[in-house]
Parts: C-alpha cells; sequence; structure tokens
C-alpha cells in the first residue's frame, strides 16, 4: 500500500465487497480474508470501529488462520527482506527502523536471532518496527525470545494489529482516527537575556549504541525560540534514547559575548528517553551562557 490511495470511511461502507478487499486486502499481511469477514460487519462510524473489526476478525479465526497470518510476516532484515522479495510496506517500515542500513556483524546477529525465534515458535519474530529504535527493537527480540509459545503468540498478533493500524490510518480518512502518531519538540529560551533564544542549531540524534548514534532531524530556532516544525511528527516516535544537541556556543558568539574560549557551555547536550510511541515530548532548553536545565512539557 505504500504510496497508494486513500479511500473514505463513508466510500468504503458503500462499496461492492471485492473492492472494500481489493482496497484493505494488504492491511494485514497476506490475509485479504481479514479485511472480507470486516466487510460483512459494515457500516463502520469511525475508522477505529473498522479497525476494531479486523482484529475482531483475526481473534475469532480458527488457529490455523491466526497460526497462517503471523507466519505470512517476513524476518527482520531476513533474506527476502534484503531482496526486496517482500510486501512494499514491509519493506518501507522495516527501512524506517534502518534494518536496511545494518552493518555485516548486525546482519549475522539478526539471523541468529531469527533462527533460534523460528525454532523455537514455528512463526517469524513480529514488532511494530516504526514503534521502536534499532536498539530497543534487539532488545526486545532478545527478551521475546525467553517467552511461552501460548504468550507469544498472542504478542505477536497484538503486534500486527499495531501493524495493521499504522498501516489503516494511512489508507482511510474519516471520523474517529486511530492514535498512531507521536512527536517531539523543543524551544530554547535565553534566561540571561529574558527571550526566546533565536537561531540555535538544534541536532535530534537516536542513540543506537554506546559508540554510535544516528542523525534524525537539524533545525533551528525562530524568533519564537521553536522550531518552524516538530523534529519527529506525523509517525509514532520511536523507542529509543535520544539525544538534543543545542549549539548554545555559537548562539550566544553570534550576539557578541565576551565569553572565555572555549566558552564554559559550547553544544549542550539533553539525553532522554522515550516509551511511548504515540505520546508527544516536548523538551525545552533554558539556559544562559553558564547553566542551563530541561523538563519534560507538553
Amino acid at each position: 500500500m505504500t504510496g497508494a490511495m486513500t479511500f473514505s470511511l463513508a466510500d468504503l461502507n458503500g462499496m461492492p465487497e471485492p473492492d472494500f478487499v481489493a482496497a484493505l486486502g494488504g492491511v494485514f499481511e497476506h490475509a485479504p480474508w481479514v479485511a472480507r469477514d470486516a466487510a460483512a460487519r459494515r457500516p463502520f462510524a469511525t475508522v477505529a470501529a473498522l479497525h476494531a473489526a479486523m482484529c475482531a476478525a483475526v481473534e475469532a479465526a480458527s488457529p490455523g488462520m491466526r497460526h497462517a497470518l503471523l507466519a505470512g510476516h517476513p524476518e527482520l532484515a531476513g533474506r527476502a527482506a534484503r531482496n526486496g522479495a517482500i510486501a512494499p510496506d514491509s519493506i518501507a517500515e522495516q527501512a524506517s527502523a534502518g534494518l536496511d542500513r545494518l552493518s555485516d556483524a548486525e546482519y549475522r546477529r539478526l539471523e541468529a536471532l531469527n533462527a533460534a525465534y523460528r525454532a523455537r515458535f514455528g512463526i517469524p519474530f513480529i514488532l511494530c518496527v516504526k514503534r521502536h529504535g534499532r536498539a530497543a527493537l534487539l532488545a526486545a527480540f532478545e527478551r521475546r525470545l525467553a517467552s511461552d509459545p501460548e504468550t507469544e503468540s498472542r504478542t505477536a498478533q497484538a503486534e500486527v494489529c499495531r501493524i495493521a493500524a499504522i498501516r489503516l490510518d494511512a489508507l482511510v480518512a474519516g471520523e474517529g482516527r486511530l492514535r498512531t502518531t507521536g512527536g517531539i519538540s523543543t524551544h530554547v529560551l535565553d534566561t540571561a537575556l529574558g527571550r526566546p533564544a533565536e537561531g540555535v542549531a538544534v541536532d535530534l540524534v537516536e542513540i543506537v549504541s554506546a559508540t554510535e548514534s544516528a542523525l534524525v532531524a537539524r533545525a533551528r530556532t525562530n524568533a519564537d525560540g521553536r522550531t518552524d516544525a516538530p523534529l519527529i511528527s506525523g509517525r509514532p516516535v520511536p523507542i529509543a534514547t535520544y539525544e538534543l544537541r543545542f549549539a548554545l556556543g555559537d548562539y550566544h558568539r553570534r550576539l557578541g559575548l565576551d565569553l572565555p574560549q572555549p566558552p564554559f557551555l559550547d553544544v549542550v547536550p539533553l539525553r532522554f528517553g522515550v516509551a511511548e510511541p504515540e505520546g508527544h515530548y516536548h523538551v525545552p532548553l533554558a539556559a544562559t551562557p553558564w547553566s542551563f536545565q530541561t523538563y519534560r512539557g507538553s
């Protein structure tokens, strides 16, 4: 469905069943029967109700059909994914988590985890990767390997419904939208001058490991001390540790302040964790040339 047209809820409610299935058949990977079952439950007053009906169809299916649904998902960074031989949405979702840019060592680690997981549970490891950074993804993988088969089957099914929610929200317009997006934003206050700090360069990076970070967004504050747009918006905020890096020294040099060289505060890092992908994290900086503070705002 990547790049596909969108549909209004009203149109979906009025479509012949084959058209409804053609429109939504890819929401659940290789399982158009989920859309077919949901079509019989129309009309839907909200997008959330449509999603609930599709998840209910999965819940009501036979154990064999549910197992086939889970088994139809691609492995994370598996050979099929690396060769582009999976559904376009899955390609985009795995790329969003950086799984198309792993080192050889990381690919080998995931191959070993995939093999161990499939041997233990008989299905591929399923995770809504748009909600996880790379470090969180690997931690979840290793944690869930210790689970029992019944619990893991339920967890995998819940993750399938999370994936479907994000796909459905991108595909269907209407009342009662699903809560699938979060955000990260910031602003900078110059507390020495008592005004917003304009022109501060800001980088947002994801901390992948003790030795690796990945740039997520780069911006500069405007006259209100804010960036023109949130640093992350319109999608889930991947579970991860992040760092905001504020070029405070450059800002103060442009003001012509007589500071020691190097200045006491040059690039100010604020490291914080995101545990709620659908939450909004506003992380401001209140600073002088000699001090700073922050908090989680709204």
